[in-house]
């Protein structure tokens, strides 16, 4: 069992690590953008077949506020979300669990994911030693019970870096991109290209419906 947990959780970090994505060393948020909001709170679901109509092969995406200190106290951060990401693979029922934190920026709202079980000290592995959660975020379009969320496209990132036409903190391994920047720079970057088609064109896309 706790095999198939860890190697679920190092999946959805290679999903998050595979090109789809542009990931951080540091969040996109300071704490002065946080403002309580329930825009996420309640269940979500991914719908695969397209028929608008949740079914039992549906990813399931469960939105909560994190509790404030002990659960028994019951005081919740509503500045702040708990994500449950579930997945049904040939019949086993998988989670993941993500921070996640909303800002407007350029009057868009962003989300900040950070990836918050990838195993507890009962789990520690050489696979586990070689995870490094980090931040990625991404474009939110609110509609009336459907969210849509992008993330940037590594590949334009990458080339903008190249032609030198963007100037950000970054580290190049050859293989991934890592920004370095701090959330004032990077909320600078965010604004620049928030209404850019190419930022967003062959990232990842998710469109979540309410259940």
């Amino acid at each position: 069992m706790k095999r198939t947990r860890i190697l679920f959780i190092i999946g959805v970090l290679a999903l998050f690590l595979s090109g789809c994505v542009v990931y951080s060393f540091y969040p996109l948020y300071t704490e002065k953008d946080l403002f309580e909001n329930d825009i996420l709170l309640g269940d979500w679901f991914e719908d695969d077949d397209q028929d608008v109509f949740f079914d039992e092969g549906d990813d399931e995406w469960k939105f909560e506020h994190s509790f404030i200190g002990n659960k028994e106290d019951s005081i919740r951060d509503k500045k702040s979300y708990l994500l449950t990401l579930t997945s049904k693979e040939n019949e086993l029922e998988k989670e993941s669990m993500f921070k996640v934190h909303i800002i407007k920026l350029a009057g868009q709202y962003f989300l900040d994911f950070y990836i918050e079980d990838y195993g507890g000290e009962d789990e520690i592995s050489l696979a586990t030693l070689h995870l490094v959660p980090v931040h990625t975020f991404a474009k939110l379009t609110i509609y009336d019970d459907r969210l849509e969320i992008k993330w940037f496209d590594p590949g334009w990132l990458e080339n903008l870096i190249k032609e030198n036409k963007i100037r950000i903190h970054h580290e190049n391994n050859g293989d991934y991109i890592l920004l370095t920047a701090k959330p004032g720079e990077l909320q600078k970057f965010v604004t620049k290209y928030v209404n850019s088609e190419e930022a967003y064109k062959d990232g990842l896309e998710v469109v979540l419906h309410r259940k």
